[in-house]
């Protein structure tokens, strides 16, 4: 099976508009304030590219190690030093269905690279852990940080100096930034992101939701609620609705880490296998040893960050990037700011409705129009920048393009479409759902947050009313279970940063929030913790920083004190003098079995929020 040679790709026939000013205003902002550390990254990625491959200076008992285990055909290849050597890591297992389909792809990879010239070498594996499976448990508490575990065991898997390009295979949450993360650390590499693509559509998100809220009220019972949500996540493959984990395969696409159109094809098909091989031939053509070298850290620059943020923004995508696209900037000697996400937010629309943000699954969003509309809209109203670099060559234009299969097998790209085929769930820049993207910051005397008000209707975006305090989210279900919740009241739930517990997202927080806000009430949640994107129709200050533990304004609040959500003019504020009040302090679950004790250096050493929540150079 062929394809396009990657320096040859026939780009789309659209062009793009000239930038949008806040789109260029913000982007020169951004490299003015990252010029130092941008540059004294770069400096290291160039004296690597300097040095050649690496497997050429390593000593005979080193390389001898490094291809042991080969066939005598790689180990004469890897002997000398003109055939590349390709690193695969993956975050296959079998527990996460959107993981399960990476099993066989390395012998994919490695067929169609050593039929290319190339050898490939399954580097090693990351851990991969399920936020679906730990919402609410103990094992929550571990995953923010297991962006950053990820991304070291990336670095470990690439450490033997034995590789020209890598192959990164992940699909979740912080699965996907921990790899990157990971990769740039060895910028010097070009490097693909391979996705699974997403299961087939089943239960839809939004009975799916009906079905939880009515088991938070006591309407259904747990045998009524698994056969729901079984019928929702059934098969393998990422989860259909428009959370962090699809999200991260939008954001690969328009940094055009992913192959064009591969993002959102189901696993198991001709065409998925055909994209899986391809990847491989594709960082075998982007080598030091060719024309067309394309290190991941130069590709990653101020433009494609801005891009995605861009990107997330005009897809309604998760509120967790506002986290991991700060960390993994950052991680490239750029110093994305939550600023930018807000000025970049008054200009860019949104463009799609997904759930939460709408009735529509991520298969129905590909089916009409998917990427490649979504991307050349962009480009046409000049909110993307079109010179970039990518997997599939110089220009974000050729992600305008759709692969396909042709009669004989051959993998080829073809004009995507220029209209959507359903307005309801995919739109034009000039016919968008909202002027805006939906995502917001809030800043006041409670400390700066982040709110997603694309799935919560206009009257909610302003929310007054007394606070009731929780300590963590089974306290606050307790009290809905009790019948205490009545009246209007903004809901603190706090002690849930990096630093106090590792930031877990509160998922168990939505059903009972969304029935007291069907019953009449108003109600808000403002908390340090996380809601990831599946936030829904509830409004809700995430991430507020500085975090309670670390002596944020939050740990002085008291039940009764009035709190402002103000999601139009930008505020939360507390109506109250905190002057004087003693920090709350939180109580903490030392209970054995959960793995906690072993991330206790990683607590202490954490950034805030605002700086990705990560324990790298902070």
């Amino acid at each position: 099976m062929t394809a396009h040679n990657p320096g040859t790709a026939t780009p789309g026939t659209g062009t793009p508009a000239a930038v949008h000013p806040v789109i260029d205003e913000v982007t020169r902002r951004l490299t003015e304030r990252s010029a130092p550390t941008r540059s004294a990254y770069l400096a290291r990625v160039r004296e690597a590219v300097g040095q050649g491959p690496a497997r050429t200076s390593l000593g005979c008992a080193n390389l001898a190690h490094g291809f042991a285990a080969c066939g005598v055909g790689d180990k004469l290849s890897l002997a000398g030093d003109v055939t590349p050597n390709l690193a695969i890591v993956s975050a296959y297992n079998d527990m996460l269905s959107a993981h399960q389909p990476l099993e066989t792809y390395p012998a994919v990879i490695k067929k169609a690279v050593a039929e290319a010239g190339g050898v490939a070498q399954f580097a090693g594996g990351v851990p991969a852990m399920c936020d679906g499976i730990t919402q609410g448990r103990a094992g929550m508490e571990l995953s923010l940080f297991s962006r950053d575990v990820i991304a070291m065991s990336a670095a470990v898997a690439l450490s033997h100096d034995m590789f020209d390009g890598a192959l990164m295979l992940g699909v979740c949450d912080k699965i996907v930034p921990g790899l990157l993360i990971g990769a740039l650390s060895f910028g010097h590499l070009p490097v693909a992101f391979v996705p699974a693509g997403p299961m087939h559509s089943g239960l839809p998100n939004k009975e799916k939701a009906r079905v939880r809220q009515k088991f938070a009220e006591g309407r259904v019972g747990r045998t009524e609620l698994l056969q729901a949500e079984s019928a929702a996540y059934h098969s393998p493959g990422t989860c259909t609705f428009y959370g962090t984990a699809n999200s991260n395969q939008m954001l690969m696409e328009v940094m055009g880490l992913h192959l064009p159109g591969a993002s959102f094809e189901q696993p198991g098909t001709p065409l998925r296998e055909a994209l899986t091989a391809e990847s491989g031939r594709r960082v075998l053509g982007l080598t030091a040893l060719t024309e067309h070298h394309t290190p991941v850290g130069e590709q990653i620059d101020e433009k494609a960050v801005v891009n995605a943020v861009v990107a997330l923004l005009a897809t309604g995508g998760s509120s967790n990037h506002t986290l991991h696209l700060v960390a993994i900037a950052r991680a490239a000697g750029i110093q994305l700011t939550w600023d930018d996400f807000a000025a970049l937010s008054e200009a860019v629309p949104l463009l799609t409705r997904m759930y939460p943000n709408g009735a529509a699954d991520v298969n129905r969003f590909h089916e009409v129009g998917g990427m490649a509309f979504l991307i050349g809209t962009l480009l046409d109203a000049g909110l993307l920048h079109e010179d970039v670099r990518t997997l599939a060559g110089p220009g974000l234009d050729h992600y305008r393009r759709v692969p396909e299969l042709t009669e004989g097998g051959e993998l080829t790209w073809v004009d995507g479409p220029t209209e959507s085929a359903d307005t309801t769930v995919l739109r034009p820049a000039d016919d968008p759902f909202a002027p805006d993207g939906g995502l917001r910051m809030l800043e006041g005397n409670l400390g700066r947050a982040v709110i997603k008000v694309s799935a919560v209707a206009s009257e909610r975006h302003v929310v007054e009313a007394p606070a009731r305090v929780f300590a963590d989210q089974a306290e606050l279900q307790t009290a809905f279970a009790a019948g205490e919740l009545t009246g209007d009241f903004v809901a603190v739930v706090r002690f849930q940063g990096p630093r106090a517990n590792g930031m877990p997202e509160l998922h168990k927080l939505t059903p009972p929030l969304a029935v007291l806000q069907d019953r009449g009430q108003k109600v808000a949640l403002v908390t340090d913790g996380r809601m990831s994107g599946a936030s829904g129709k509830v409004p809700a200050a995430i991430h507020v920083s500085p975090e309670a533990e670390a002596g944020g304004p939050l740990a002085r609040v008291r039940d009764g004190d009035t709190i402002r959500l103000d999601a139009v003019r930008g505020t939360l504020e507390v109506l109250a003098d905190l002057d004087g009040r003693e920090d709350a302090r939180p109580t903490v679950d030392s209970s054995a079995g959960t793995g906690r004790e072993l991330f206790a250096a990683l607590r202490g050493a954490v950034g805030p929020a605002e700086t990705g929540a990560g324990v790298f150079g902070h």
